[in-house]
């Protein structure tokens, strides 16, 4: 029925726009994490904002649920559909619309990835700073307001969205915010739309904010003798450099990613730097963190200028999560993502330590934490009942120390699957009425994302 209706599109040969094989139906019905997989009824390859309004209208005429799709790497469940339905591949939606280099901005449909927007950017000295790790596309990235690595510096998704294109649950095509500096017309609906998870409509292109590429950049490894010394010594880094990454590695995750990577990097408590700007300043700050760390105890300072074996400093540290999973295998990952102010990352990276032994799991903790984001992280048997139990008490732990501690309950994962319960204890029951009412103004008949986000209670 769904393909009758849609007539297909308008595929041409070897190229349908709706699709029910097995094997794509479980590609798309499943994530990187420990979520059990669901099966979405079809999948179906929009390539323009015209025929996503077609399948918009026909899933809301039709009462079908319908879950957009970048490239299924979000950590939360966000892209399962728990009700089938439509998974909306944004894939091939992947062209640069508009390039403006002299305004700082480019305009992209949702399923350009990250790295190639940079690559096509590279000439011109411009690039986008978001890095989650992972190859995202932009589209997924704006729908979890992801964030990453250069987040210290250049903040998450939010910040660097300058307008959208989306279309509602009712097949309406609007736009917000624009390509202007600044703006003050109006409610910020560009904000609202960023981070809803797909649950108040497709987005199908975002303006973004672009920066210049620096003059030096100047990647460093600090090794610590324990995490506690590691937590330290970035706060301190943070207050006092202009740092462009810090990234925490535990003892585990160097251990797993030197067996999984081949490298030989001293397996312990470890901070990834990042130093960016003219090669005055990177020079100082270099200098400066370098003494702070030394005052937390750090045994080894070593920084790379080269860009090749800049890169392979981070791609050993983007590797995190799969080497951990490489060293379980059979099992699942599940990696939590609060943040807390940056003065209580120290007690809260303790605290999380300490929760993960104390219920027997061996985790590893890793993270963002020049802006006091950090990972808990451990692989489990999402067949196994009595694990399942225990993620749940060690989540809802950590969780919990975040929110008393002023923090969120998710950084830049994402509500999902996994987090909207946590809603009312970080913001108070009035504000979570307000955002149901929002979910049920702009999605009356409840098909965008169902079962997700503030959405959790009518799974």
């Amino acid at each position: 029925m769904l393909q009758a209706i849609l007539g297909d599109l308008g595929s041409p040969p070897g190229r349908a726009k709706v699709v029910r094989t097995e094997s794509v139906l479980e590609q798309h019905g499943r994530d990187f994490t420990y979520h059990a997989p669901h099966l979405p009824h079809a999948v179906v390859y929009p390539e323009s904002a015209v025929e996503v309004q077609t399948i918009v209208q026909f899933a809301a005429d039709h009462d079908i649920p319908l879950v957009p799709f970048g490239v299924g790497s979000s950590l939360e469940g966000h892209v399962i559909p728990i009700k089938g339905g439509i998974s909306l591949d944004m894939s091939r939606m992947n062209r640069i619309l508009e390039f403006r280099p002299g305004d700082f901005i480019v305009r992209v449909e949702p399923g350009v990835t990250r790295s190639q927007l940079n690559e096509a950017m590279q000439s011109s000295g411009l690039f986008f700073p978001v890095d989650p790790g992972a190859d995202a596309t932009i589209g997924g990235m704006t729908a979890t307001n992801a964030s990453g690595t250069n987040a210290v510096r250049y903040g998450a998704m939010r910040d660097n969205v300058k307008g959208l294109e989306v279309v509602l649950a009712d097949g309406r095509l609007v736009r917000t915010g624009g390509m202007a500096v600044k703006s003050s017309a109006g409610y910020n609906l560009t904000g609202l739309f960023v981070g809803s998870e797909g649950t108040l409509g497709v987005i199908t292109s975002i303006t973004l904010k672009l920066q210049g590429i620096p003059e030096t950049t100047v990647a460093a490894r600090a090794v610590f003798p324990d995490i506690d010394a590691a937590g330290r010594a970035a706060v301190s880094i943070v207050g006092a450099v202009a740092i462009g990454r810090v990234e925490l590695v535990d003892k585990l995750t160097i251990a797993a990613v030197n067996a999984y990577k081949g490298t030989h990097y001293e397996a312990q408590p470890t901070l990834f730097l990042e130093f960016a700007g003219s090669k005055v300043s990177v020079n100082q700050d270099v200098d400066l963190a370098r003494e702070l760390c030394f005052l937390e105890g750090c045994g080894q300072f070593l920084f790379e200028s080269d860009s090749k074996a800049r890169a392979q400093l981070w791609e050993a540290r983007h590797s995190a999560a799969i080497a951990l999973m490489a060293r379980n295998p059979g099992k699942k990952m599940m990696t939590t993502d609060v943040c807390v102010p940056i003065t209580e990352l120290p007690g809260a990276l303790f605290h999380a330590r300490e929760t993960m032994e104390r219920y027997g799991f061996e985790g590893s903790i890793l993270g963002h934490v020049g802006d006091g984001n950090y990972h808990a992280g451990f692989t489990i048997d999402p067949n196994n009942e009595k694990d399942l139990r225990a993620l749940e008490a060690v989540n809802s732990e950590i969780v919990t120390y975040a929110l008393a501690k002023g923090g969120t309950c998710t950084g830049e994962h994402g509500l999902g699957l996994g987090k909207g319960k946590y809603l009312e204890q970080e913001f108070g029951d009035e504000a979570v009425v307000l955002m149901r009412q929002l979910k049920q103004l702009l999605d009356p008949v409840g098909i965008m994302n169902p079962g997700k986000g503030v959405d959790f209670l009518n799974r």
